[in-house]
């Protein structure tokens, strides 16, 4: 299954226009996009669990973000956000833990998985069974196919002291100092559009499963 040319149309045209009297004369343009989105989520829960059982029977609706902004706290007023984000994983929660993300934005669309900001004891958590189990974490990020598709950086940001309970001369202390472990690969509009596109989406996230597994068991070690 693919996406129609129409989602990144959508977009753009709101890009360009984003204010609640625009987005109204065109909601059924938006609610045609949201079922197709429904159905393309679907596509490829249906597959990813092939692999990844937890994300069996989890609800296409609870993986779609809302395109709603919050702007309170915001600078920038405009109401909508001119992207569509899917995050899946088990539990039908959006955020918590570890999961699969799709990144959906004319010209700046990407696919990613792992943890992206972890709460304070979850990141510890995480920390500590990198630093213990170091063979089995570079076996994961250094597999091929997961440095091809993923590099080596993780998409998070840093911070610039040792975190605290952990030695300045451990092998792993850069990577330690990471914030969050999710990874990411950016695409372009026609991988989303191919006639396979949920297919070869799938085959990435095939390869952020064994780093999903590593930082889920971390997190529920007590």
């Amino acid at each position: 299954m693919k996406l129609s040319n129409e989602v990144f149309k959508f977009l753009s045209d709101l890009k360009n226009n984003n204010q609640r009297d625009w987005f109204l004369e065109n909601k059924p343009r938006f609610e045609e996009i949201q079922k197709e989105l429904l159905s393309f989520t679907a596509a490829l829960l249906s597959r990813i669990e092939k692999f990844d059982s937890s994300v069996k029977g989890v609800d296409p609706k609870s993986c779609i973000f809302r395109i709603y902004k919050d702007v309170r706290f915001s600078k920038d007023k405009s109401p909508y956000k001119t992207h569509f984000g899917i995050f899946m994983k088990g539990g039908n929660r959006k955020i918590d833990g570890t999961g699969y993300y799709l990144h959906i934005e004319p010209d700046g669309s990407l696919l990613g998985g792992g943890c992206y900001q972890p709460d304070a004891q979850s990141l510890y958590k995480i920390r500590n069974r990198i630093a213990n189990d170091s063979k089995n974490f570079q076996k994961i990020i250094n597999d091929p196919k997961f440095y091809e598709t993923f590099g080596k950086q993780f998409y998070a940001e840093k911070v610039k002291t040792v975190p605290r309970g952990f030695a300045k001369d451990h092998p792993m202390i850069e990577i330690l100092k990471y914030k969050g472990f999710a990874v990411a690969k950016n695409l372009k509009n026609g991988d989303l559009t191919s006639k396979l596109s949920s297919e070869d989406l799938v085959k990435l996230f095939r390869f952020v499963y064994p780093l999903n597994q590593f930082l889920d068991q971390a997190m529920n070690r007590k």
